[in-house]
Order: structure tokens, then sequence, then C-alpha cells
């Protein structure tokens, strides 16, 4: 080990760089993908870098997607309003992508190759506009570890391109630096067999220390970005523990070594305290009877030969030994420098439960509970991704962690020591495959596990049968890696109280039972949902092959949480419900409701007249009250809830909203209605003005929309509080997205002249724009607007919202959260700046017991005025 020396990173300029500076956001309410400004920026892009270990080749490749600009005279109007308006500026290639992660075992270095020539990352990725020949001039990868001099040739002859080498400590750092500040739930604590994610606020984030376990040791004291010095080491790391257990047992893989480890009895080999005082603790010092006195100590008195000792023993005797050391000097620097964390990553790592458990228990004990050892999720990736980083101006070191969604495609990288196959490519490619290698069950009634198939790949790389007589597996805790996703529009909703405190799932996955309970619902739903996804698509043979891909992917998805609750990283309830309408989309199931909600809207919007004149017939007071009560009421109509998918077998929608409406009783199970009429209709001679703006978040198309919503935000508009409409960018289930609201909004305008100047004034009637002569009095009108809310799920996460929705808020006073999704799965006891309603009718039995000790169907009127 070589001594400790102060490091800063080196900033290579040999390819055209990504320049940011200038850049500006430009995004519609349309856009799946938002477009960045880049003025000052060249066409050229770096896409690609790798870390060549001696057994692993990690790889990281940015994907992009090209935005385009919009002349939409709706939309500008928006954004003119909403303060989102960029002039005439050139539009160019869109810096929001994709971050993707790949393995590869480096003694099939020919697969690697293979898969970046198939992508063409040498040459900026499939989208590059250049031809081979321009393309090759002067073409240079950013690469880092041993195999980066190894291999330069090789890379050279096969794809024509030149591996620049960059230190493997700055990159390792880099790496760690990057996924700390932008991956909410990046660290995990684990002690054993359970993990526990921690959350590091990025302001906090130093000094750490960070513990880099190869076939040596390093530790490195990090201060900040480019700033850190290794402090310490030991020559007994990974390479200690495979050597000697190469030696004494004859494995022949490390991870064949650590599956050995499982099954062992370290106290056949170790001398315990136990042994030297009778099998007494040493309670004088506090060491008991278990405690390891002598790694090995054992077959000094003991007349056997080596071949007379279980290899089992010996292989968890040195996993024991190693480990312990390694955390005991960990922590011991950490003390030295007085560092709050220490992070452990590197070869020996790599998932492996036992080895975790066994760095805790060291780091625990030496430091009497008072110190945690702390894993990071993308460990296996921090070398190739500081590679990445290494170019200068990557577009990565200003980027937040509420721009990053991850996501679980299929073939989605590879943690763990085990890799099968090279990673799956097209849709056709991962079809074939899932056709060949997932079972699927005639009826999904649970979550339908996978079956086991030697040399394949896995769903995001697990492939793990259960060791014979283990109740821990050495790769049970090896966490899946997604695709990063980069989204630069997405922002941190401004409204929220303390967006540090702020937490969007109210359910509780870390419950075993809760999980159990949730998972079933959702598998038990799948038949019915890819019956709708495949008539959607007009139930060709392509939608029902892509169909039955579908169900087997995410029943692998479910089975592989049951499995491992951890293995997405953090799990709540929104996320469970966001990975499948992910993995709808990557079938291509579009929106599977799309028929249903046209089919309800247009039966909504029928009766529409029909209740603006029973409204209109009112008092105020009776007409707020039935207003929220037409609110409750149309959030009935929700497909994800399989009671009352039971209900529309009964009745027309109509039908069954008159039903729900003629039921509605106060009080009801949270009842704050007489608070909100107070603040909206005043008492006595106490009058209050109107709100300024109100985001309602809207729920499902049909009556929920037509009945429901847009009657209460008529009379928020009639009171002059300016509206805006908070919908999903993409499609989930029934709900209403952002897309169709314009449509929906001028059909019912077409009854209506405060919703319909409202609309003029908003810039949803594009046709009465033109019209000059409505100018006068649309500029006077209270605006109705329409803005996504920047995600595709039932439940939203307001850390991660659209530019346009952060926009929108700066200037509102009261949030209207309506539907199970958003103000009951999530944000039922988030808190804001400003007033809140949450609306919701109960529809699972479960939830309603456990959330608010009621019933199914009963009701939430939660009024929140401004913290």
């Amino acid at each position: 080990m070589g001594p400790a020396t102060g490091n800063s990173i080196h900033r290579s300029s040999s390819r055209p760089q990504l320049d940011v500076s200038k850049a500006e956001i430009q995004s519609n309410v349309e856009d799946k993908y938002p477009t960045i400004l880049l003025p000052n920026q060249s066409d050229d892009l770096s896409h690609l870098a790798l870390d060549i270990g001696g057994s692993l080749i990690k790889l990281v490749y940015f994907s992009r997607h090209e935005g385009q600009s919009d002349d939409d005279k709706r939309k500008k109007t928006l954004k003119e309003r909403l303060g989102l308006s960029n002039g005439n500026r050139r539009s160019f290639p869109i810096l929001g992508g994709r971050l993707h992660f790949v393995k590869f075992e480096t003694r099939k270095i020919n697969e690697c190759l293979d898969f970046i020539h198939s992508k063409q990352l040498h040459r900026g990725g499939l989208e590059s506009r250049y031809s081979d020949s321009v393309a090759d001039q002067n073409a240079i990868i950013k690469a880092t570890g041993g195999g980066a001099y190894k291999y330069a040739d090789l890379f050279k002859e096969r794809l024509g391109v030149s591996l620049d080498k960059e230190d493997e400590m700055d990159c390792l750092v880099a790496g760690a630096n990057f996924l700390l500040k932008a991956i909410r739930h990046e660290a995990f604590t684990h002690m054993e067999g359970q993990k526990e994610f921690v959350q590091i606020d990025h302001n906090d984030l130093f000094p750490y220390l960070l513990v880099n376990v190869g076939s040596g040791v390093s530790m490195i004291k990090v201060d900040g970005d480019g700033k850190f010095e290794r402090v310490s080491g030991t020559n007994v790391g990974g390479g200690t523990y495979w050597g000697l257990g190469r030696l004494l047992t004859k494995c022949k893989s490390f991870d064949e070594l650590l599956e050995l480890s499982q099954k062992g009895d370290n106290s056949t080999i170790d001398m315990l305290v136990g042994d030297i005082y009778g099998g007494l603790d040493y309670s004088k010092i506090g060491l008991s009877a278990s405690t390891i006195a002598s790694s090995f100590g054992k077959t000094i008195s003991e007349k056997k030969e080596l071949e007379n000792y279980r290899p089992e023993d010996i292989s968890l005797s040195l996993l024991r030994m190693i480990s312990y050391n390694i955390g005991q000097i960990a922590y011991l620097n950490a003390l030295r420098f007085k560092l709050k964390r220490i992070f452990f990553g590197g070869f020996f790592i790599r998932g492996h439960a036992y080895t975790m458990d066994t760095i805790s228990f060291a780091v625990q004990y030496w430091s009497n509970g008072g110190a945690q050892a702390m894993f990071l999720r993308h460990e296996g990736f921090l070398g190739a991704l500081g590679a990445f980083m290494s170019y200068e101006k990557h577009g990565l070191d200003d980027l937040m962690v509420h721009q990053l969604v991850e996501r679980f495609p299929m073939g989605a990288p590879y943690t763990g020591g085990k890799i099968h196959g090279p990673p799956l490519g097209d849709l056709n490619e991962k079809i074939s495959w899932m056709e060949k290698f997932l079972q699927k069950g005639t009826e999904i009634t649970a979550p339908v596990p996978m079956t086991p198939v030697a040399g394949t790949t896995g769903l995001g790389g697990f492939e793990v049968p259960l060791s014979k007589g283990s109740a821990l597996r050495s790769d049970a805790s090896a966490l899946n890696v997604g695709v990063l996703h980069l989204v630069p529009t997405l922002e941190v909703f401004p409204l929220l109280a303390d967006p540090k405190l702020y937490e969007p799932n109210t359910i509780d996955l870390a419950d075993p039972k809760e999980l159990e309970y949730w998972l079933t619902i959702l598998s038990e739903h799948l038949p019915d949902l890819v019956d709708k996804a495949v008539a959607s698509e007009g139930g060709t043979d392509d939608a029902k092959r892509r169909g039955d891909a579908f169900a087997r992917a995410f029943s692998a998805h479910l089975a592989r949480l049951m499995e491992e609750p951890s293995a997405y990283g953090k799990l709540g309830l929104a996320n469970l419900l966001e990975m499948r309408e992910e993995c709808l989309r990557e079938f291509q199931f579009v929106d599977a409701y799309r028929s249903i909600k046209q089919r309800e809207n247009e039966a909504s919007l029928a009766v529409l007249p029909d209740l603006f004149v029973e409204l209109d017939s009112m008092d105020e007071e009776t007409r707020l009250l039935t207003l929220i009560e037409g609110v409750l009421a149309a959030n009935i109509f929700d497909w994800g809830s399989r009671a009352c998918v039971d209900l529309y077998h009964k009745g027309t929608i109509i039908e069954i909203y008159r039903m729900s409406r003629n039921k509605m009783r106060r009080p009801w199970r949270v009842d704050d209605f007489d608070v909100f009429k107070e603040r909206m209709l005043g008492t006595g001679d106490k009058k209050f003005p109107p709100h300024r703006r109100a985001l309602l978040f809207v729920d499902n198309s049909g009556a929920d929309i037509v009945l429901g919503m847009l009657p209460l935000a008529r009379e928020l508009l009639r009171r002059g509080t300016e509206v805006v409409l908070v919908a999903n960018s993409l499609p989930a289930l029934n709900d209403v997205t952002a897309m169709e609201l314009p449509d929906i909004v001028a059909e019912a305008a077409k009854h209506c002249d405060i919703l319909r100047r409202a609309a003029e004034a908003g810039g949803l009637l594009v046709d009465a724009m033109i019209n000059t002569d409505n100018s006068k009095e649309n500029s006077s009108s209270v605006p109705l607007m329409v803005v996504e809310n920047g995600c595709g799920s039932p439940c939203i996460d307001l850390r991660q919202v659209s530019s346009e929705l952060a926009a929108a808020a700066k200037d509102a006073d009261l949030i209207i959260l309506e539907g199970m999704g958003r103000s009951l799965h999530t944000n039922l006891y988030a808190q804001f700046k400003c007033d809140a309603l949450k609306l919701a009718m109960v529809k699972n039995q479960r939830l309603a017991e456990k959330l608010i000790k009621g019933n199914i169907y009963d009701c939430i009127c939660k009024y929140q005025p401004a913290s």
C-alpha cells in the first residue's frame, strides 16, 4: 500500500463536451420528454465509460431523447401565464435522458464489445447523425481499472477507439459522491439479514470514510467533490479471503467460497472466549463466551489435518477474521478523524448478505453501537460512474435528487456476483426470452415465481436459487440496479411545509404482512388489466403476445419483491403502482383504459348540463355541500379497485353515481367540511377573501372529473379564484391525463359561460383565442388552466413534479387533492404552506380499517389550514 496522498479529479477534455452554460428548460404539457435549450452546445455527446476489473466489466452509458419545439397557442399562453415562456431561442437536443448500468464478466469481454457495437455507443449512440468515418476519428472512451491497460489494444482493434485511462481512486470517490447526493435512498445498513435504507442530506454529506474492499483495502477520507485523501488501508482484504480460501478449501470461485460460509460453524476452528474460560463469559471486560478470542486458534491444540476440517467451517472462519479486521480498522479511522459515516464498497462486498453482516457486526461491536456500517445500492458501479463523470462538462454535477427517477425494465443490469449472459436488447428479444424462461400460470392468483434456468439472464440479473440448508443466501441481498432517468424539468413542489420531513407513502411496506397483501392484490388484478391492455390495442395477435409478456414480467417483479422486499430500494405502495404502469409502457401499452375513459366521459358529459341547472338553483351553503358530496360520490369510479370493478356490472355509470350521491350521509369518517365551509363562506359578519389560485389534483376520468371536480372548479371560478387542474402527464389506469382535459373542458364549456370564459382566459379553447372579439372579455376573466403533474402513476410523490406545476404553485393558496391515490395512498399526512383539502372515498376495506378505523366506501374530507 502506498503512502496517503491528497488528490483531486482531473477533468479531461479529449472529446467534444456537453456545454450547459445558459441552458434553459423548455417544456410543455404534451411532451413526454421535455426539451432543454442549450444555446452553446456543440453536437457531439459523450455516452460511455467503463470500469474493467479482473472479474467484471462495469459499463455506464447515457442515452438521450430529442425534444421538439412547440408553437401551440394554448400551451404558449399557459407558459406565459405561469412565467415559463422561453422566447425565440434555438432548441437543441435535450439533456434529459437515461443513465444505464450494465455488467459483463471480464472473461467474456467479447460480449461487452458486441454490446457496445450493437448500440453504437462508441459513436455517440444509435441516434448519432454522424457517419462511421467522422465518428471514428480520434474516438476516445473513458475507462478505469486494470483492464483499461490490459485490453486497450483489443478495444482499438475491435471498435477503433482509444481508452483514456482515469485514476481508479478519483473515479471511485467521484462515483460515490454523485450517488450519495443524487439518489434518495442510495445508502443502507445491513444487520442480521435486514436492510434499512438511510436518507442522507446531501448538504450534510461530508466528510465521510469510504472503505474500498478489493484485493486489498483502501480507506479514503472524503471531504468534498474532488477533495479526498487515502488515510489508511490494509493488505488483508478480498484477495486474502479468496487466496487462503482457495488453498484451504479447493473452491473454484469466489462465490463458491462465500456459498460455503453460509453452511459453516466457525466454533470448530476459532478459539472462543468460552473455550478459555470453561464456557463462561469474561464479564469483567465485557466479553461473551461466543466472542472470538483467536481466529483459527482452536486448530493449534487439536491433532487434526486440513482434510479433517469441513471447508464450510474454514470459509466462515476466514470470512469473519477478515471482515472483523476490516470493520475494526475502519471504525478506528472514523474515530481518528471524527467521521460520522462509514461507507463500504468494492469487489469483496458485491451485495453478499453474510459479508455485509459480518462487517456491520464488527463496526457495531468495536464502536459499542455508536457507529454503523453503510453500503451502497450501486456500489459495483462507482468506478464506471466516476469515469463517466471525468468527461469535462458531463452534465451530471448540478443534477439534484428530485431530477432522477429509477426504473426497472426487463434486462436491467446486474448486481451481486452472478452474470448470466448479455443484457436483453429490443422488445422482441425481451418477449422471446420471457416466453422461453419465465413461468406463467394459467390463472394468476398469487405472484408467479421465476423458473430458474442455468445460464440465462434473469430479470434485473436475479437468478438466485436457495442454497440447501441455508436460511440466508450469500446473494439474497443483491439489489437490482435499474436505469436512471434524468429529467431536468422535475422540481420539488414548493408548497410542501418541509420537504425534508415529507414522506409521500402512507402505507409502510416494510411490514411483511402489508407487503404480501398488496403484492397479492396486484397479482389478482393482473388478468383483468391484461385483458384491458390487449383490448386497447385492438386485440391483435401482437397485442396478445405483448400482453402475455407483460403478465410474465410484472409477475416476476412481484415474485422478486416477495423474495427480497428491498430489491428495488426503499419501497412504498406508490412505487409498486408506478412499477406496474412502467411495465405496461415497456411493452408498448400506452393507455390500457383508453376506450373505457372515452365512453365514461361521454356518458358523464351528457348529464352535466342538468347538474349545472340543479346546482344553480341552490343557495350558496347548500351548493357547497352538494359539490363536496358530488366529488366524493363520483370518486367511486376507480378501475384500480376490485370492489368498484364489481359494482360496474350492476349498473350504468350514471346510475352508480346517483346511487353513490344519494347515500352521502354526514358525518363522514373524516369530516372537516364545516371548517372548510367557514373558510369559504365565512360566518355571520366574518368574511374571508376568496383564494387567489387553487390547484385541483384530479383523479379519474368519467363521472369523477366531469360530475365531481369540474363543478367544484366552476364554483371556485365563480368566486374569483384562479383554478389550475393538475393531471397526470402519462396514463395510469382510468386516471384522466393533462392531454385529455382540454377536450373535456371544451365540451363542458358549451353548457356553461363561467367555464367558457375561464377556459378562454386560460388558453384551453384555442379557436376562441383566435377570435379577437372575445379578447377584452377574456382578459378580465379568471382563468382556468391545465398543467401536467410530471408523473404517470395513480399516486404522486410531491418531491418530483413538473416545472409547470411548480411554477403554478408559487401563486396558489389552496390545494385540493382528490382520490385514493393522491390523498390516501400518498399525501394523507402531508403538510403544506397553504390551505389543503383532501377528498376521497375509501374503496378498500383493509385501508379503511388501517387508516381511518372505518369501512369500505367511507369518505374523507380532511381540511388543513395553512401551516
